[in-house]
């Protein structure tokens, strides 16, 4: 069995992250960084802000789809 490749452990630790740039976030989901830009500016996408950096918060990203995944 192959040993996972280098690229694939670094997405996996990228995801497990609780925050992650928009730019990184786009990559991995495959989203246009416009896209994301445009529903960050909405408030579909929630954010945490440390100092002049903008961050995805992908851990309340996750609960948010839980808890509408459990209310359909």
């Amino acid at each position: 069995m192959n040993a996972p490749s280098e690229a694939s452990q670094f997405n996996a630790a990228a995801m497990a992250l609780p925050l992650i740039s928009p730019k990184r976030f786009a990559e991995l989901s495959g989203i246009e960084e416009g896209v994301l830009r445009g529903w960050i500016s909405k408030g579909y996408v929630p954010t945490y802000s440390i100092g002049k950096y903008t961050l995805i918060n992908v851990a309340l990203l996750n609960k948010m789809a839980l808890d509408k995944a459990f209310h359909l």
